[in-house]
């Protein structure tokens, strides 16, 4: 903290997207072909789920040899490449529970740390902007009080699982797990559920191999979309093709990044591919997926030379703003909205509508940078952070920051637009207070979401969000001071005062407000020629000079 407020991160170019996934659907599969592809995601899928007990059981004392002996046990049930890639899945499963299991404790520290600074408060203390104050009443006091308890105690269970390399992981996801207890609510028979439990659960994937025919050995798919699968060891009298392998009847054909794909499949570059049912529409899918060579970033320097696009990310809207390199505003402001209620696919169709909208404008107006705020509500989500406010904490808890990073980076890369990430310290308030009501008119209404867009439009150019200060009125005797108009650090002149429009006097005579200071300088002000000392010393047409001249 500095002068009491928080000392702001510098800003800077996000990586672009280091990986890529492209799915098409298997159409009009044979009644054989889905009962093969059936009975190879429920044998694979039982060895994930025992490989994921085992990984799961060693905790903290995993090794090299203990992952060794794992694929020796898959090997003779499966093949050595299906083996390696159930072991790599579980790897990353497990993994990825750590780091959510680490999430989860520092939202409990999070939220005790809040609990006990209000708790030590008097009742009825009156909170500030950066801290709450103490509770209303004995009752809320006392409940908050076991409610503290409850959160030490599960953040001590947490620290006791997380030292002792313990997770809990659920294959097929736990809220689908929960939903079995749901299903009246969730409108399914308890036949659908379980045929959707047993499809998640399924393991129908294999990872790609540089110098491999097609890219991968396991699951193989020409340039001409045929599709054949490596069966496993015990299904292996289902083949119906030499070397163990069944050979789908149907063919696919990527239309998005279809050619990408096949020249990496012709080059035997690596492509790792996955099998799914969408019991749902009751559709089978094929997912394939690659890695790119990393991509370097441009500098700052280059993503602002062309001006910026300031985003303010809402919980229904995008506001955004089109500034120029010196951080003027350009335009009217742009919302863009989407809508997040509804199913999870409604959701991520409505943020893929709205960026794409945003990135069409940004084109057109010429930018090739987007500035956005790196938000992270990790601590902003917890009851005790805004205590009644349910309904703000639902607001913040509803701004998709997650997925709005991954695709905004990944869809801007494509149109070659660069997304510069800002700190998102003060950007609202300083933009109400800096922009909003002088940039208003009674054609534009500015919002404090639309000001909040130029706040970070000129933090990520580099400049400073406030205004430069207004000239005085032309009724004060000093006249117009600095321009408001902003100006690259370094111009020349850029703080210099500005002569008024109506002076068209010659280069040799000053400008009025010199000359409007030399005649109060003589008929006014103590000092000046007029009272001069008689004698020796500078004579009344030495200071004249001296005035006309400058000071």
């Amino acid at each position: 903290m500095v002068g009491g407020v928080r000392e702001l991160a510098a800003s800077f170019v996000v990586p672009g997207p280091c990986g890529v996934a492209v799915r098409d659907r298997l159409k009009r599969l044979t009644p054989r072909d889905e009962k093969v592809l059936r009975a190879v995601g429920e044998h694979q899928g039982r060895l994930a789920s025992r490989d994921l007990r085992a990984r799961c059981a060693d905790g903290l004392e995993h090794s090299a040899d203990t992952w060794a002996s794992r694929k020796r046990d898959l090997t003779p049930l499966s093949s050595s490449r299906i083996a390696g890639a159930i072991t790599k899945a579980t790897h990353d499963q497990w993994a990825l529970a750590r780091r959510c299991q680490a999430a989860h404790i520092r939202n409990l520290e999070a939220g005790i740390g809040t609990l006990r600074h209000r708790l030590s408060l008097p009742i009825g203390a009156r909170g500030t902007k950066r801290a709450a104050g103490g509770y209303r009443s004995k009752g809320e006091w006392f409940h908050k009080s076991r409610r503290l308890a409850v959160l030490e105690a599960r953040h001590d269970a947490a620290v006791r699982d997380r030292q002792a390399g313990r997770v809990r992981v659920v294959r097929g996801g736990r809220h689908l797990l929960n939903t079995r207890h749901h299903l009246t609510d969730a409108r399914l028979t308890e036949e659908q559920w379980r045929e959707r439990w047993e499809a998640e659960r399924w393991f129908i994937a294999a990872d790609g191999e540089s110098g491999k025919r097609f890219g991968n050995e396991t699951i193989h798919v020409t340039p001409d979309g045929e599709v054949s699968i490596k069966l496993p060891a015990p299904l292996a009298h289902l083949a119906n093709t030499p070397h163990g392998r069944y050979t789908l009847t149907v063919r696919i054909g990527f239309a998005h990044r279809g050619v990408e794909w096949a020249d990496r499949i012709t080059a035997n570059r690596a492509v790792a591919y996955r099998i799914h049912l969408d019991t749902q529409r009751g559709r089978w899918y094929l997912t394939a997926s690659w890695q790119r060579p990393a991509m370097h970033t441009i500098p700052l320097e280059t993503a602002r030379a062309r001006g910026m696009i300031g985003v303010d990310t809402n919980a229904d809207h995008f506001a955004a703003y089109h500034l120029d390199p010196h951080g003027n505003p350009i335009g009217e402001p742009r919302r863009f909205f989407y809508d997040l209620s509804g199913t999870t696919a409604h959701r991520d169709a409505q943020i893929r509508h709205a960026l794409t909208r945003l990135i069409n404008w940004a084109k057109r107006c010429g930018v090739t940078a987007i500035a956005i705020e790196d938000l992270d509500f990790t601590t902003e989500k917890t009851r005790e952070k805004h205590g009644r406010k349910k309904r703000f904490r639902q607001l913040i808890s509803g701004i998709p920051t997650g997925k709005l990073k991954a695709r905004l980076v990944s869809m801007s890369a494509e149109q070659g637009l660069s997304i510069v990430a800002v700190d998102p310290a003060y950007t609202s308030m300083w933009g109400a207070q800096h922009w909003q009501k002088p940039l208003a008119t009674p054609k534009r209404k500015m919002s404090r979401h639309d000001a909040a867009g130029i706040a970070i439009g000129r933090r990520a150019l580099g400049h400073p969000v406030r205004r430069r200060t207004a000239p005085p009125p032309h009724d004060r005797s000093d006249r117009a001071g600095h321009r408001t108009a902003q100006a690259r650090p370094g111009t020349r002149g850029r703080e210099g005062t500005r002569p008024p429009a109506t002076d068209h006097a010659p280069r040799d005579v000053p400008p009025n407000g010199t000359r409007k200071r030399e005649t109060q300088c003589i008929q006014h002000r103590s000092g000046c020629a007029q009272n001069a000392q008689v004698g020796p010393g500078p004579t009344h047409a030495h200071w004249l000079g001296t005035v006309q001249g400058g000071w």
